[in-house]
């Protein structure tokens, strides 16, 4: 009993950190409204929106909701707080600790990473030179996703993901947005990292090409999430070009990206393949019917790359793991879907 007390003080302690974390970046007037919201939303919130002269809205439990001065949760958009470009500009000037142009190499890729791996999405007016996007300015809008790490959501399909021999088969996890995809890929990532010996699992290098600072939710090079103590990790960089540089320098044993889909990824997932290197990553979509009408990524799984396909949704919760199958037979290897928490829970 006392041990699920103190579980549930540290789940508690966790939430209210990265509640702080996240409302230290908004300006005094959002962040009074932020911080009425109920503690019983804040553990699923997964966004905070907003929008120049348009209602403050929150996202979490597959719901958006506008938000009143009080903090309630509406949805009654006449009632909500109307967020002014003042509260915009003064929220970014606390993102970038007060200098924009320290912050230009990133607003390049239309967002920002803060202290904790959230990221905050911008949109606004787009620069474009010669060489591509310069940088944006006159902001129009911010999405604040919140980021938070959930340790043991992949313990319970570790086993389907080695061979007998202590390998990782190549895996491709199949998901629609926001069904839980990069947590559970972190998670896999942190747990071939470290070793599962119970399943067979010798701690392995693991090189994670993290283009969207995702996955390692890096802060000034930093990443803020536990990927494990033998990952190494490329911020920011180009799939296939990071994937060529971990082949060449790191020697990894397992190579993990997010969202592949290009050419020119494919091509350098034969590189990683032909070097004797397994690959985790991950791809949108809803099924494997889905997969397979895919024109790059499509064109793998026929060619039986990947050994596992996991399939994720959000049916009966955020994770849950409609499939995990296998990539020569396209056998479902799991009896029925597997309910994973992926939200924090204090109950």
């Amino acid at each position: 009993m006392q041990e699920m007390i103190n579980s549930n003080f540290i789940k508690k302690e966790s939430i209210h950190k990265v509640h702080l974390q996240l409302e230290q970046y908004l300006c005094p007037e959002l962040r009074k409204v932020v911080g009425n919201i109920p503690e019983s939303f804040k553990v699923t919130m997964e966004e905070i929106r907003l929008r120049m002269n348009q209602p403050l809205m929150v996202y979490g439990n597959n719901q958006d909701y506008f938000v009143n001065t009080n903090g309630e949760l509406l949805k009654d958009r006449e009632k909500g707080f109307i967020v002014s470009g003042k509260n915009i500009e003064n929220t970014l000037q606390f993102i970038s600790n007060y200098s924009i142009y320290a912050v230009e190499e990133e607003l390049k890729r239309g967002y920002i990473t803060i202290t904790g791996g959230h990221r905050v999405g911008i949109v606004g007016k787009v620069i474009v030179d010669a060489k591509g996007i310069k940088t944006i300015r006159d902001f129009s809008g911010l999405n604040i996703r919140v980021s938070r790490q959930k340790k043991g959501v992949a313990n319970s399909i570790m086993r389907y993901l080695v061979d007998d021999e202590g390998f990782i088969y190549n895996t491709l996890i199949v998901s629609p947005p926001q069904c839980g995809k990069t947590t559970l890929l972190r998670d896999i990532i942190r747990h071939i990292s470290n070793g599962l010996p119970k399943n067979g699992i010798k701690g392995m290098k693991v090189g994670v090409v993290d283009e969207r600072s995702e996955i390692g939710g890096s802060f000034q090079g930093v990443p803020q999430n536990d990927l494990g103590v033998r990952t190494d990790l490329l911020d920011g960089c180009p799939k296939a070009d990071g994937m060529m540089m971990l082949i060449r320098a790191m020697s990894p044993a397992v190579i993990a990206t997010d969202e592949i889909g290009r050419q020119e990824d494919c091509i350098a997932i034969e590189e990683a393949l032909l070097a004797g290197i397994r690959l985790i990553t991950t791809v949108h979509g809803k099924s494997i019917e889905d997969l397979l009408n895919k024109k790059v990524i499509g064109d793998l799984v026929k060619d039986k790359i990947f050994k596992r396909l996991i399939v994720l949704s959000n049916r009966d919760a955020v994770g849950t793991i409609e499939g995990i199958f296998n990539g020569e037979t396209l056998e479902n290897l799991i009896r029925e879907p597997i309910k994973n928490r992926m939200v924090d829970s204090i109950d």
